[in-house]
């Protein structure tokens, strides 16, 4: 099963026109090096804290000093996504818990990809991601608002802050593959 591969398209909820990727990931990768792999592809910049749900069984890194032990969810170290993923073809993934960034996760298809066995690829995607620390999907509505009205009272502080201007449907995917790539997935991490 070494040489299976995932094809998994990646949605960020809540944000209309469609933001996706597509990846390409070794079926015994682990909860956390899909984290890294999926934040690549995506274009976060792997800052906050993840918990992925899959099959009504919540994944991350529990509370490091105990406070809350009863809510955590089950410790992802060492777990494969295709130990867990069971007959689910579709999970979900919450990135920074302060802005809430949902993702709706699919399985396309489990099969022998052209691709070294432990290797990742991002093959296909639309459109920037938001920037991180935004303020999830309202704080990014009101980000675009701002950007786009020269006489908004945060037009300058937004412009400011992300250096000029963004564009919505920028996707580089030649960026996001080389991202996604750098992150080292070994056999069964």
């Amino acid at each position: 099963m070494s040489d299976t591969h995932f094809t998994l398209r990646i949605e960020l909820a809540h944000i209309e026109p469609l933001i996706w990727r597509r990846v390409i990931v070794p079926t015994t990768i682990t909860l956390p090096r899909l984290s890294e792999v999926m934040l690549a592809a995506m274009g976060w910049l792997n800052y906050h804290l993840h918990e992925f749900e899959i099959d009504g069984v919540r994944y991350g890194m529990p509370d490091p000093d105990g406070f809350d032990v009863a809510s955590d969810p089950v410790d992802e170290a060492g777990v494969s996504l295709a130990e867990v993923l069971g007959d689910a073809r579709e999970f979900s993934y919450l990135y920074d818990f302060g802005d809430d960034w949902l993702h709706r996760v699919v399985l396309e298809e489990s099969r022998a990809a052209d691709l070294p066995p432990n290797a990742c690829a991002c093959v296909a995607g639309e459109r920037a991601c938001p920037p991180e620390d935004v303020g999830g999907a309202p704080g990014y509505m009101n980000f675009l608002e701002a950007l786009a009205d020269p006489t908004h009272d945060m037009h300058r502080d937004y412009t400011d802050w992300i250096g000029g201007s963004f564009d919505t449907e920028a996707f580089d995917l030649s960026a996001a593959n080389e991202r996604v790539q750098a992150v080292v997935v070994y056999k069964g991490a």
